[in-house]
Parts: C-alpha cells; sequence; structure tokens
C-alpha cells in the first residue's frame, strides 16, 4: 500500500451506470472519463472527496474497500491501535461512545484513541502559525482532499500548504510517543480521502491503512457485535478537548481560538463541492486579503462519504456538539493541559509535493471543431444548459479535448440529431410501406397473370374456331335478318379476342428495354394515335430542360395511351386533358390531369388492381392501369393518383403522376 499515490478509492459499478452524468457534474477535480456512456474514475486524477459517491443515485459509484487489508493486519499483530476520527457521533447517535469503544475493542485491537487530541495539537500548530506574523499566507491542510486538489490542480500553491499535519497523523505521532514505533495504526473515520493519505509517501510509517465509517460498521455486523451486551470502555488516553469539534465547519478555528473576523478579513472558512474550488483560485489570483484559507471538500467532516447516516447536515452537527459539550464538562482538564504541554514538543510539520495533474488547453481552431461536432457553430449555439455535467459548452469541449468527455454527452445535440434521426425513421417507414405496397400489388399481379394465361391459352383456340366461322357464316348469308344476327355474333366474338389479347399481354413477362427518348416528342406522337373526342381541349405543357430519358418508348407510349384514354372516358361532357413533361437530373416526371367528373374515395385503393373497372359492361376490361403500373414499376419509377369526385370540395377532375428514372440498365426485367 505505501507509495501508491494513485490508489484507486472509487470503483465503477457498471450495470448501474445510467449515463446522466451527475458524478461529472459533482466532481470538482474532473477526474471522470465517459467512455460509450459509461462514467469511470481516474484514480491518478481523484482527490477522494467522495462527492462522486454521495451524489450518484443509482449507486453506481461505490468506495472501494480495505477491509482486507485491515483483516490481515490484525491477524499479523496484536498491536494493532484504532485511532477514531471525532466525527463518530454523528455516524453513532444510536450508541453511548463507551459502547462503541468496547466493541471496538472486541474486534481486536489493543488500543482505541480518539483523534481528537491529535486535533488539539493540531489546533495549538495553527495558533502558533498565525501568530509569526511573517506575512506568508497559508492554505490548511487537515482536509486531505484539499491537499491532494491543490497537489495536483493548483502545484503552485503547494507552497502555501500550511506544514501541519493533520489530526490523524498528530494522533498517530502521539500513539507512536505513548507505546512504541512497533505500534500498528488503523485510522477509521468518515473520509475515502484517508487512504489515500495513510499510504502518501511523505507520510511513510504513521498510518497503516485506514477504513471508514461504513466498513466499521460491516466488521461490528459480521461479528455479531451491534445491539451485543458488551461491557462499557473509555477511550485510551490522551482525550480530546475542544478538538473534537474539528469535524464540524469552522471547528478548527475555534479549537485554535483562531476568529473569522468579517472586517479584517485575514481568516477564512468555505467548504462544500464548489465553493472550496472557488476560494482556492480566488486565494491563487491573489483576490484574497487573508492569512489563513481554511477549505473543505466537505460541509464539514460529518458530510464526508465513508458515512452512512441519512441525517441532515444539521442534526449531524448536533450530534457532535452535543457530545463535545458532554466531553468537556467532564474534562480533566489539568491533566489535559500537561499532555498537551508533554506533547506540543512533537515535530507537528510536513512537506508536500506537486504531482501534477493539469491536462494541456485546446487551441482555438480545435475547440471550434469540437464545438461544431456538438452542432455549437455560433455562441447563441451554446447553451450552457449543464446536462452533460460541465457549466459551459466550452468546458464540455475542452473536456473532450483532454480525453474526459465524449460530444454526445450533449442533451441539446443529442435531441436534435434524434429528431433528425425519428424523421429519417419516417421517411424509411415512408418508403418500406409503399415498397411493401408495392409487393402486394406485384404478387397480385403475378397471381392474375398466371390466371390470365391460363384462361387465355384455353379459350383463345375454340374463339379462333368461332371467330373465323362467324365471318363465313356473315359472308354467305343473304337474309337480312340473319345477317344482322350473324353481325352480332361476329362483334361479340371479336369483342372477346380483344379481352383475349388483353389477358395475354397482360400475363406476358415484359422486359424494358432503355433507349434514349424524347418525351415531348412521344407525348405528341400518343396525341396522334389517341386524338381527343370532340368538346375535349389538350394543353401540353414542357417544363424540363432536358425532355430525354432511358426509357422503353413502346411501353411509355401504353401507358399514355391508357391514361388519356381513361381521361378522355371521364369526361363525357368536355373538358380539359392537361400533360405536363418536367423532371431534374435524376428524373422525369409525366403528368396527365382532367377536368372530369374523378374517381370515388372509396375506388382510389382499387384503381390499379387488375380488372377493377367502373366503366359499363362491354366498355372496358379493367386492364389498363394494371398494365400501366406494372410498366412503371418494371422501370423503377412511381405512379400516383390525385382525385375529386366531390364538386362540393371543389373541382373535379383526376391527376396521374408518373416518376421515371432518367438512368437505368440497358435491358431490365
Amino acid at each position: 500500500m505505501k507509495g501508491s499515490s494513485t490508489l484507486p478509492l472509487v470503483a465503477t459499478v457498471k450495470d448501474r451506470c445510467r449515463t446522466c452524468y451527475q458524478c461529472v457534474r459533482e466532481c470538482p477535480a474532473k477526474a471522470i472519463r465517459i467512455v460509450e456512456g459509461q462514467a469511470s474514475v481516474i484514480p491518478e486524477r481523484c482527490i477522494g472527496c467522495g462527492n462522486c459517491v454521495r451524489e450518484c443515485n443509482q449507486r453506481a459509484k461505490v468506495a472501494t474497500s480495505g477491509l482486507v487489508e485491515v483483516r490481515e493486519l490484525l491477524a499479523a499483530s496484536n498491536r494493532v491501535g484504532a485511532i477514531i476520527a471525532p466525527s463518530f457521533p454523528a455516524e453513532f447517535p444510536e450508541l453511548d461512545y463507551r459502547f462503541l469503544v468496547a466493541m471496538i475493542r472486541k474486534l481486536g485491537f489493543a488500543v482505541v484513541s480518539e483523534v481528537g487530541f491529535g486535533a488539539d495539537l493540531v489546533a495549538l500548530e495553527y495558533h502558533k502559525l498565525l501568530s509569526q506574523n511573517d506575512g506568508r499566507k497559508y492554505i490548511a491542510t487537515s482536509c486531505p482532499a484539499i491537499v491532494c486538489y491543490v497537489e495536483k490542480y493548483h502545484p503552485e500553491l503547494v507552497t502555501s500548504l500550511a506544514p501541519v499535519v493533520s489530526p490523524m497523523v498528530s494522533s498517530s505521532r502521539v500513539l507512536h510517543n505513548l507505546h512504541g514505533d512497533d505500534l500498528r495504526l488503523v485510522f477509521i473515520g468518515p473520509c475515502l480521502a484517508k487512504r489515500r493519505e495513510a499510504c502518501s509517501e511523505e507520510l511513510e510509517g504513521e498510518v497503516d491503512q485506514a477504513m471508514t465509517f461504513a466498513e466499521l460498521r460491516r466488521m461490528l455486523d459480521e461479528a455479531d457485535l451491534l445491539g451485543s451486551g458488551t461491557e462499557p470502555s473509555e477511550f485510551d488516553p490522551p482525550h480530546a478537548g475542544m478538538g473534537a469539534i474539528f469535524p464540524v465547519k469552522r471547528g478548527l478555528l475555534q479549537a485554535a481560538a483562531i476568529g473569522e473576523d468579517l472586517v479584517v478579513n485575514d481568516v477564512v472558512s468555505a467548504g462544500g463541492s464548489t465553493t472550496f474550488a472557488e476560494a482556492i483560485k480566488e486565494f491563487e489570483a491573489e483576490n484574497m486579503d487573508v492569512r489563513l484559507l481554511e477549505v473543505l471538500c466537505c460541509n464539514g467532516c460529518i458530510m464526508g462519504a465513508g458515512m452512512t447516516t441519512d441525517s441532515t447536515l444539521f442534526s449531524r452537527r448536533t450530534h457532535v456538539s452535543r457530545f463535545v459539550k458532554k466531553r468537556i464538562d467532564r474534562l480533566d482538564l489539568a491533566c489535559w493541559e500537561a499532555d498537551m504541554e508533554r506533547f506540543a514538543k512533537l515535530d507537528m510539520t510536513r512537506r508536500f509535493a506537486p504531482q501534477d495533474q493539469r491536462l494541456p488547453l485546446p487551441s482555438r481552431i480545435e475547440l471550434s471543431k469540437i464545438l461544431a461536432r456538438m452542432g455549437k457553430f455560433r455562441p447563441e449555439d451554446e447553451l450552457n444548459c449543464g446536462a452533460c455535467g460541465y457549466g459551459t459548452c466550452v468546458e464540455h469541449a475542452i473536456a473532450v479535448h483532454m480525453g474526459l468527455a465524449e460530444s454526445e454527452m450533449c442533451l441539446p445535440y443529442t435531441i436534435e440529431q434524434l429528431h433528425r434521426s425519428v424523421e429519417e425513421l419516417n421517411v424509411s417507414h415512408q418508403e418500406l410501406a409503399s415498397a411493401q405496397e408495392a409487393l402486394m400489388q406485384s404478387e397480385k399481379l403475378a397471381s392474375m397473370g398466371q390466371l390470365a394465361a391460363g384462361i387465355a391459352h384455353e379459350i383463345n383456340n375454340p374463339l379462333g374456331v368461332v371467330l373465323m366461322y362467324a365471318h363465313l357464316l356473315l359472308e354467305e348469308a343473304k337474309d337480312e335478318g340473319l345477317r344482322e344476327d350473324l353481325q352480332l355474333v361476329v362483334d361479340e366474338a371479336d369483342r372477346c379476342k380483344k379481352i383475349v389479347s388483353g389477358l395475354l399481354h397482360f400475363a406476358r413477362q415484359n422486359r424494358v428495354v432503355r433507349a434514349p427518348v424524347d418525351l415531348a416528342a412521344l407525348v405528341e406522337k400518343s396525341l396522334r394515335v389517341v386524338p381527343p373526342p370532340a368538346g375535349v381541349e389538350v394543353r401540353m405543357v414542357y417544363d424540363a430542360a432536358d425532355p430525354v430519358a432511358d426509357l422503353d418508348s413502346d411501353q411509355i407510349a401504353q401507358v399514355l395511351s391508357n391514361l388519356m384514354t381513361n381521361a378522355y372516358t371521364a369526361m363525357p361532357d368536355g373538358g380539359t386533358l392537361s400533360v405536363t413533361v418536367s423532371g431534374n437530373d435524376e428524373s422525369v416526371i409525366l403528368e396527365v390531369a382532367d377536368t372530369g367528373i374523378g374517381i370515388p374515395k372509396e375506388n382510389l385503393e382499387r384503381i390499379f388492381h387488375p380488372f377493377f373497372t367502373t366503366k359499363q359492361i362491354g366498355k372496358g376490361t379493367g386492364l389498363g392501369l394494371a398494365v400501366s403500373y406494372g410498366v412503371v414499376k418494371m422501370h423503377r419509377g412511381s405512379i400516383t393518383c390525385q382525385s375529386n369526385a366531390d364538386p362540393g370540395r371543389g373541382p373535379t377532375g383526376t391527376t396521374f403522376t408518373v416518376v421515371l428514372p432518367r438512368k437505368g440498365e440497358a435491358s431490365e426485367s
């Protein structure tokens, strides 16, 4: 354990980590690294304040345990002492302290002493330090997390750290003086950072192990000592005086009889994860006229992350204050003064060493690139919402540069990306629905094609015989009445032949043979082949810079013919047929619009179904639009219809829109 300055104090339970970034937000050292949404603590950057453990609602951050080492120490030696932090009344308010001492002895500790006396000696050292009037400014060093923070992130201030040991180390030196250097010591308290302090190279040989109150409770519970009928036992001397108030905020100042005069402002006390960092920055910038800056990572040691109680700050403070008051009332003042005089001669100084963990900042260009990746192109794009765990977007970008954060942590940017993804999914869903509809239509066409082919094949031969003999009989008949009857047979047989021809054409597995086609010329040719009836006006609009596309001209001419024929039929009383040719670099668009009677809404979904027709019997087969649909799909295009058959909703009419790709394979099935 000794020399391990990067001892991991906090571990991450990955299954519980839910990317809330609360630990990032609460870490004053920014010692949290986010990788693929998982937050982990970087040991060499961690100062052991325990904020991440305290604030993680998912319990994904847990303090690492030193119980194994403590048990090994107890098993290896019968001279192990326990030094108890003065915040214990806040952790064990349900116990008289003498029963707690007795339980700790039963765990195997030969000496059980309170750190409060060591705090008395430390308070004396601070009183002497400020009495020197040498003009120097100091940062108090009772909090190991503060010491670590200065060494790692303000190394220039290491010389300003008060050269005084913490109460834990002070107690260690007192006990070693009393019981010999071979006494092994375990510190028990509320602070995670004490494990790091105990294994510090500068303090080697002082304290062997450090454990939290939570770990002490675990040991007592496993030994079935909590609630047992243990005989009470007193702390081993020396006993604490006002040093027992150290764990309460400003406790050091009161114990050292140092006043925090708000007018003189030469002594300032601060605590809390955000306040202490700001205070140290102001101290470094020389914006404070202080001789002593007493700062704690927590709001007093009674709020340490190694405690299990859920009590409020003021409740914990009350428990400590009550205990101190009782102790002072029962204190043997003469004995305490003698102990203070005896041990005041011990060396209570220590040294500190820089451990610079600052990372290089990005250049302005690098910072701009990172901000751009998060959708921050202008200052107004920087919302500074703090959802990522960093106070500003710039701080987040700096953390990304340092490898501590990911650009995906930006909540507004992630939401914007999510909206885009939803929109893309909607488009994909629509395309999928369209493709599914086309597939269903193709399956219908294929099934109908097979049926039509079978029917046409069976009917075609006997129909040919009927047609031949009907024509022969018509040529030979002399009786006018008989000729009329035979003519009717011939006409109906011819109509059957057309139906069979349509069935065969529908069933045939066509191929698209592409070649450059001028659509404008193809439309004009189709209008000559299918001329408008009387009363129908034709309008042609050419809105394409380049009307040429790779198409199968015969098949597209058939589509145009079918659409025009249907349009003429829909305008029995006359109207206007509009044919528009437009397009872009990728597609050409044909629109065939009429001002006819329109298609009822309930029929719109069925118009491309084979054999569906609204024409009178004998006027249509219902194959024109089905064939047109198949032709367009074989060209990898689309055909849609918009129609209004209700005069109350506006002008009636129908518009068919055909979109065809300009380029394609030379020959397609």
